[in-house]
């Protein structure tokens, strides 16, 4: 009988009853046995694995999959309408194929105008400038732009009404990058002085493609009935 019991006693693990609260950060007790160890172990990796795979169940990359996915079509917003090509053909006088303004998009009387021009391959001048990459010439950025600021000249707002418009002189113009056939030209010109007495304005103007400059300058230039 006492030897039973000390066998007992001798080969009896003393396991705590305090619960352990997180296994992965406990250690093992000194007085489990080698077999008890091994499956202490075994399921202490089990409970790691169970509870790492259900970690990732529940958080998918961190993404919210109740979200759907906008189509690209459906992303980009088309440009406000301030002024159409209607109402823009009667105030400048250009007309095809050098009429170069396809929409005001921002405008304050006096002050300046946003335009758009769409530059596509139908454009008269891409077959020879150039046949195998189609580059918008510079010169027609420039006068895109006077255009723009002669929807800004001509209103009247500024005084200008309904005259026509001409190049006094251009100066710090500058070409960034090149525009290409299916871009969007987006053309800013801001008053900075206006001489009423002489007709004469001087204006500020640059031209951007997805947000980046392409051509940027200072505009002078008169107003006359001839």
């Amino acid at each position: 009988m006492a030897s039973t019991a000390l066998s007992q006693s001798f080969f009896s693990p003393i396991i705590s009853h305090k619960p352990i609260e997180n296994p992965s950060l406990n250690p093992l007790p000194k007085s489990l046995s080698l077999h008890q160890s091994i499956a202490f172990s075994r399921s202490q990796l089990h409970f790691n694995k169970s509870h790492k795979s259900f970690i990732t169940n529940c958080t998918p990359n961190g993404t919210d999959s109740s979200k759907p996915d906008i189509p690209i079509e459906l992303q980009f917003p088309a440009f406000p309408t301030v002024i159409d090509i209607n109402q823009i053909r009667e105030i400048l006088p250009h007309r095809f194929p050098f009429l170069l303004v396809d929409r005001v998009i921002e405008y304050n009387p006096g002050v300046s105008a946003v335009a758009i021009k769409n530059v596509t391959i139908n454009d008269n001048f891409f077959p020879g400038h150039f046949p195998e990459r189609p580059i918008m010439p510079g010169v027609l950025m420039v006068e895109a732009m006077a255009q723009v600021g002669g929807l800004v000249m001509l209103q009247p707002e500024v005084g200008g009404s309904r005259e026509n418009f001409f190049f006094a002189g251009i100066d710090k113009v500058r070409f960034r990058k090149p525009v290409i056939a299916g871009d969007t030209l987006v053309m800013r010109m801001t008053l900075i002085k206006l001489q009423k007495r002489f007709g004469i304005a001087k204006m500020e103007g640059k031209a951007y493609v997805g947000g980046d400059v392409v051509c940027e300058g200072e505009f002078l230039m008169a107003t006359g009935s001839e």
